[in-house]
């Protein structure tokens, strides 16, 4: 009888507290956010769970639990991915409100993940530490989103520190979500220390200090190994060309000529020394490649010129059983103008570069305007460039880790990321692209170089490095040296693997749960 009365208070002060549990979500969400570029204060993510621990904290309710998780999550998924109206809206040509609604429904999805989150911890803590619980159950559910319906791993929460170099080294050993694990983990320490007993919270702190001081001195000492190996390796001077090109005329014919002038003329302004390379963005050459034309012996001249080799993004196709297959590909080209190799686009975008269930929603098609639907590439195999092999990645392959993985394994010795972020306009989008794509240098400790369309371009040193970049909507070029190493890591042959000792704890919690539950 006891223990019915003590339960029913609680669910009576859950309903009385209802909006200051509600507050503390969201300020969790926004701090979530705000984590991320444009505003990029990485540092934030370290406490940004604390106000839905707070939140959280006494709640009994399974489904009470979710939707402050839902809240949280929900404040996030619009603060970091608002620019997808901006997408819809000025390139889909639909509504304004059914771009919104569209944005929202996506957040309303990812949001779910949050949402599970916060229930599975109230589920737990009875049995289970937070310290435990938390950073597994955000690990593993953070993978599951990475990887369900085709994946969004976009800004996971391992992004957000994409500036803290000494931080992120450790990434060749974890990964992105084995960060993510340390910083909900860092976030559990905070807690306890506002919450617990002083001597309960005090050891938790320092075990935690203990492992985050460890991940720095790794930072310092690898970035120092790589330093060292990088000044007696060989290389080579690389042109990362920003054409600037405007959405609204990419595929008009009629600035066909004049699209393909821009490159060259910045091509050739400051081209690299013999030998080099010069890369252009996805899709920089507005026609198909492969049609024999002037404007194909136009960009074939471009390497002659300039005696360098030559990447570059163009569409492509192919005829089967009568049927025309097209292909988002980049070309290799060689110092004497000939085709070295082709690599086709493997993880297409969903409503970007196919679109599922046209005839559901035909309407949705147009957000394919220009482009159409694509075929999928064959695998992430590099191109020789004569003794070296470069491993390219389209526009959003540069944010999945298998992609770099697999080059890195394919012995590749450099990594190039061709995109065309003019979709995005001046939104956060650019710069979360590029805070993403920085990952897959540290991952296979490998120089990257990046050439988009409106921007960001940049040079990634193998620690992460920014070494240049440029801004965005504006014609430039970016000019530097990159040097070739071969560093085995960790990440790179076993990939996900702290992933797998999630689920495995995951298992372990559930069943002791169950026993404890049982007794």
């Amino acid at each position: 009888m006891k223990n019915k009365d003590a339960q029913t208070t609680q669910e009576l002060s859950d309903n009385k507290l209802s909006a200051y549990r509600i507050f503390f979500a969201l300020f969790s969400g926004v701090l979530l956010f705000l984590s991320f570029p444009k505003f990029g204060l990485g540092f934030v993510a370290w406490f940004a769970f604390v106000p839905l621990f707070i939140a959280l904290r006494d709640v009994v309710s399974f489904w009470r639990s979710l939707l402050l998780g839902w809240i949280a999550g929900m404040t996030a998924c619009i603060g970091i991915l608002y620019w997808i109206t901006h997408v819809i809206v000025n390139f889909g040509h639909l509504p304004l409100y059914l771009g919104i609604i569209l944005m929202l429904l996506l957040a309303c999805y990812l949001s779910l993940y949050t949402a599970l989150f916060a229930a599975g911890i109230v589920c737990l803590r009875k049995w289970i530490p937070l310290y435990l619980s938390a950073p597994v159950l955000w690990m593993c559910l953070e993978y599951v989103k990475s990887k369900a319906f085709t994946g969004f791993p976009w800004e996971n929460l391992g992004y957000s520190q994409f500036n803290n170099l000494f931080f992120i080294q450790i990434a060749d050993v974890v990964g992105v979500f084995g960060l993510s694990f340390l910083i909900v983990l860092l976030n559990t320490a905070f807690y306890t220390f506002m919450t617990e007993r002083l001597k309960k919270s005090l050891a938790l702190g320092a075990a935690v200090f203990l492992l985050w001081a460890g991940v720095y001195v790794y930072g310092v000492q690898r970035i120092n190994q790589i330093n060292q190996m990088l000044n007696d390796a060989q290389g080579m001077e690389v042109s990362l060309v920003q054409g600037n090109i405007s959405q609204s005329i990419k595929w008009n014919a009629n600035f066909q000529k004049e699209t393909i002038n821009i490159y060259e003329e910045l091509s050739l302004r400051q081209p690299s020394a013999a030998g080099g390379l010069i890369v252009w963005p996805e899709t920089a050459v507005p026609f198909h490649f492969q049609d024999d034309s002037d404007l194909q012996r136009q960009v074939k001249d471009i390497p002659i010129k300039t005696n360098s080799w030559f990447v570059f993004g163009s569409t492509s196709y192919q005829v089967r059983d009568g049927n025309m297959d097209y292909y988002n590909s980049a070309y290799l080209l060689s110092p004497r103008g000939d085709i070295q190799g082709k690599y086709d686009k493997v993880h297409l975008v969903p409503y970007g570069e196919y679109v599922p269930m046209r005839a559901v929603f035909p309407f949705i098609g147009r957000l394919a305007e220009g482009i159409g639907d694509f075929g999928e590439g064959k695998g992430f195999h590099p191109l020789e460039m004569g003794e070296r092999k470069i491993g390219v990645m389209i526009c959003y392959e540069g944010i999945l880790p298998e992609a770099g993985r697999m080059y890195k394994n394919a012995k590749a010795d450099l990594l190039v990321n061709i995109t065309n972020d003019a979709w995005f306009g001046s939104t956060s989008a650019p710069y979360q692209h590029l805070s993403m794509t920085i990952f897959r240098a540290v991952e296979t400790r490998l120089y990257l170089v990046r050439a988009a369309n409106t921007g960001i371009s940049a040079i990634v040193h193998p620690t992460g490095k920014i070494m240049s970049k440029t801004g965005i909507f504006h014609k430039d070029a970016i000019h530097g040296r990159i040097k070739y190493i071969q560093l085995p890591t960790i990440y790179a042959k076993y990939g996900d693997w702290p992933v797998g000792a999630g689920f495995l704890c995951l298992a372990v919690f559930f069943f002791w749960s169950l026993r404890r539950r049982g007794k």
